[in-house]
């Protein structure tokens, strides 16, 4: 095996979430943002809830001229 060519491995490397939750694991890189974990994400909560990123969901609503 060569030396020196493998990242540094961080045991206690932090995900981030958007919801505030705090998960520790192990990774080459020493924090992670996410959007969506475990105690946020619609599957596993089981509440319906659209994420929408910039705007899509009301840009196609408006494309298609889909009211509530």
């Amino acid at each position: 095996m060569k030396e020196k060519i493998h990242p540094n491995y961080y045991h206690d490397a932090q995900v981030i979430c958007s919801c505030g939750n705090i998960i520790v694991t192990g990774s080459v890189r020493k924090t992670t943002k996410v959007e969506l974990c475990s105690k946020c994400h619609p599957f596993f909560t089981g509440e319906q809830r659209i994420v929408d990123t910039a705007g899509r969901v009301e840009r196609f609503k408006q494309r298609y001229n889909i009211k509530k």
